[in-house]
Protein backbone atom coordinates (compact mmCIF):
# COMPACT_ATOMS: atom_id res chain seq x y z
CA UNK A 1 0.00 0.00 0.00
CA UNK A 2 1.39 3.39 -1.04
CA UNK A 3 0.80 5.91 1.77
CA UNK A 4 1.49 8.88 -0.48
CA UNK A 5 -1.31 7.84 -2.82
CA UNK A 6 -3.62 6.88 0.04
CA UNK A 7 -3.38 10.37 1.57
CA UNK A 8 -3.21 12.20 -1.78
CA UNK A 9 0.19 13.75 -1.10
CA UNK A 10 3.30 13.95 -3.24
CA UNK A 11 6.17 13.81 -0.76
CA UNK A 12 7.29 12.43 2.55
CA UNK A 13 7.15 15.95 3.99
CA UNK A 14 3.50 16.33 3.03
CA UNK A 15 2.77 12.88 4.46
CA UNK A 16 4.44 13.87 7.74
CA UNK A 17 2.23 16.98 7.94
CA UNK A 18 -0.88 14.90 7.29
CA UNK A 19 0.16 12.61 10.14
CA UNK A 20 0.65 15.68 12.37
CA UNK A 21 -2.87 16.73 11.40
CA UNK A 22 -4.25 13.32 12.36
CA UNK A 23 -2.41 13.40 15.69
CA UNK A 24 -3.82 16.86 16.34
CA UNK A 25 -7.34 15.60 15.65
CA UNK A 26 -6.86 12.63 18.00
CA UNK A 27 -5.63 14.89 20.81
CA UNK A 28 -8.32 17.49 20.19
CA UNK A 29 -11.05 14.84 20.04
CA UNK A 30 -9.62 13.13 23.10
CA UNK A 31 -10.52 16.15 25.20
CA UNK A 32 -14.20 15.38 24.71
CA UNK A 33 -13.69 11.75 25.68
CA UNK A 34 -11.83 12.88 28.82
CA UNK A 35 -14.55 15.40 29.72
CA UNK A 36 -17.30 12.82 29.18
CA UNK A 37 -15.48 10.17 31.25
CA UNK A 38 -14.80 12.56 34.14
CA UNK A 39 -18.40 13.83 34.05
CA UNK A 40 -19.78 10.29 34.15
CA UNK A 41 -17.47 9.50 37.05
CA UNK A 42 -18.59 12.62 38.95
CA UNK A 43 -22.27 12.23 38.09
CA UNK A 44 -22.37 15.83 36.80
CA UNK A 45 -20.83 17.90 34.06
CA UNK A 46 -17.22 18.78 34.83
CA UNK A 47 -14.36 20.20 32.78
CA UNK A 48 -11.07 18.76 34.03
CA UNK A 49 -7.79 20.66 33.64
CA UNK A 50 -6.65 17.93 31.25
CA UNK A 51 -9.37 19.10 28.86
CA UNK A 52 -7.58 22.43 28.49
CA UNK A 53 -4.16 20.82 28.09
CA UNK A 54 -5.48 18.53 25.34
CA UNK A 55 -7.13 21.59 23.76
CA UNK A 56 -3.84 23.50 23.75
CA UNK A 57 -1.77 20.58 22.48
CA UNK A 58 -4.22 19.55 19.77
CA UNK A 59 -4.98 23.17 18.86
CA UNK A 60 -1.30 24.09 18.56
CA UNK A 61 -0.64 21.10 16.31
CA UNK A 62 -3.68 21.95 14.21
CA UNK A 63 -2.50 25.56 13.98
CA UNK A 64 0.91 24.37 12.77
CA UNK A 65 -0.81 22.15 10.19
CA UNK A 66 -3.05 25.03 9.09
CA UNK A 67 -0.03 27.31 8.72
CA UNK A 68 1.71 24.67 6.62
CA UNK A 69 -1.40 24.36 4.45
CA UNK A 70 -1.70 28.19 4.33
CA UNK A 71 -5.39 28.01 5.23
CA UNK A 72 -6.38 31.43 6.65
CA UNK A 73 -9.77 30.26 7.92
CA UNK A 74 -8.27 27.34 9.80
CA UNK A 75 -5.39 29.52 11.10
CA UNK A 76 -7.81 32.12 12.46
CA UNK A 77 -10.04 29.52 14.13
CA UNK A 78 -7.20 27.65 15.79
CA UNK A 79 -5.31 30.81 16.73
CA UNK A 80 -8.30 32.31 18.52
CA UNK A 81 -9.08 28.99 20.19
CA UNK A 82 -5.58 28.82 21.67
CA UNK A 83 -6.12 32.21 23.32
CA UNK A 84 -9.27 30.88 25.01
CA UNK A 85 -7.59 27.66 26.16
CA UNK A 86 -4.59 29.51 27.59
CA UNK A 87 -6.83 32.00 29.37
CA UNK A 88 -8.81 29.19 30.99
CA UNK A 89 -5.61 27.62 32.31
CA UNK A 90 -4.51 31.04 33.65
CA UNK A 91 -7.84 31.43 35.45
CA UNK A 92 -7.55 27.92 36.92
CA UNK A 93 -4.03 28.65 38.14
CA UNK A 94 -5.14 31.99 39.64
CA UNK A 95 -8.02 30.30 41.50
CA UNK A 96 -5.67 27.60 42.83
CA UNK A 97 -3.28 30.25 44.19
CA UNK A 98 -6.16 32.03 45.92
CA UNK A 99 -7.23 28.78 47.59
CA UNK A 100 -3.67 28.02 48.76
Amino acid sequence: MDLLALFHVESGTELAWVLVGFLAQVLFGGRFVLQWWRSEKAGESVVPVGFWWLSITGGALMLAYALYRMDPVFVLGQGLGLVVYLRNLALIRKAARRRA
